[in-house]
């Protein structure tokens, strides 16, 4: 019988550069997607998948985020005072009951696979989740929810997967395909950003993960890959060279990058045009906007 998928890691210690100025301040996880910061959507991800226990990997300057998820009596008495029922909903739904969530410093910047490591006493000897908050999912069903479902099939290390173009892939970890099964690909090899035309394939690891304690225990051994960083990929391709069970999941929605610049405003324009309540007025200033530079010409 397989074991059920409480636990998950939320690596949160980068320093968001890429957004400076905005992240001098803030941690980026905090910035707002429409009206939620993007750790929200990835923590409503993970209870959604039956996640009880929230691990966030943390550095320096991460308060704001600590903040976030804690109670507010008195903003929340003023709402209850003034009969804002619906906004009382909306703010308790970003509370965190004691003991559910648990912070790991990072005390150095030595990359994804290390940060999933610096959690491994409260991870023991079970399976866990691990879901990035850069990549913001639109779907139907949760991504990390439909992977929990096909996981309770297969077992083994699982890694969120979608295709890429072939002149991207040197940005991704990419997959080497054992046996295409649809949705599910078996694989037989991992490679971290390989060089521009060396892809194995330009199937391409996304930021959510389901995996085994043996991937902990490959970190314990792992010396620093690519970009001297030691590489959670390399730790699951480890599994593979054991002959262990790993597979891709092509999951059903749409991925937005907003840990770039571009990728966060093309998620908010989406997000926003999901919204009933904004989907009209923002539609319509939209088609205005398109419309002048061909008025112009």
């Amino acid at each position: 019988m397989k074991r059920r998928v409480t636990k998950a890691i939320f690596p949160v210690a980068g320093l968001g550069t890429r957004f400076l100025p905005a992240t001098k301040s803030i941690p980026k996880e905090i910035m707002t997607l429409v009206d939620r910061p993007l750790i929200q959507y990835a923590i409503d991800e993970a209870r959604a998948a039956g996640i009880k226990e929230f691990i966030f990997v943390t550095s320096r300057g991460k308060g704001a985020l600590e903040d976030y998820f804690d109670h507010a009596p008195e903003l929340e008495a003023s709402l209850r005072k003034k009969g804002k029922d619906e906004l009382l909903e909306v703010l308790q739904n970003t509370n965190m009951d004691s003991g559910a969530i648990a912070y790991i410093r990072q005390h150095r910047a030595l990359g994804l696979g290390h940060a999933v490591w610096c959690a491994r006493r409260l991870i023991a000897n079970e399976p866990f989740a691990v879901i990035l908050p850069d990549d913001v999912i639109a779907a139907e069903t949760p991504c990390l929810e439909q992977m929990v479902e096909a996981y309770q099939e297969t077992g083994g290390c699982m890694v969120a997967a979608m295709e890429v173009p072939p002149e991207a892939a040197s940005s991704y970890g990419v997959l080497d395909v054992k046996e295409d099964l649809g949705s599910m690909v078996s694989i037989k090899g991992m490679v971290e950003k390989p060089a521009p035309g060396t892809a194995p394939s330009n199937l391409a690891v996304i930021g959510r993960y389901i995996l085994t304690p043996k991937v902990l225990q490959n970190l314990n051994r792992i010396r620093s890959g690519a970009g001297g960083e030691i590489q959670l990929t390399d730790a699951i391709a480890e599994e593979i060279r054991n002959d262990r069970d790993v597979f891709g999941f092509r999951f059903r929605g749409e991925r937005f990058d907003c840990g770039s610049k571009a990728g966060f405003l093309q998620a908010t324009v989406s997000f926003g045009l999901a919204r009933e309540e904004l989907r009209d007025e923002f539609a319509q200033y939209l088609r205005e906007m398109i419309a002048l530079p061909n008025a112009a010409q």
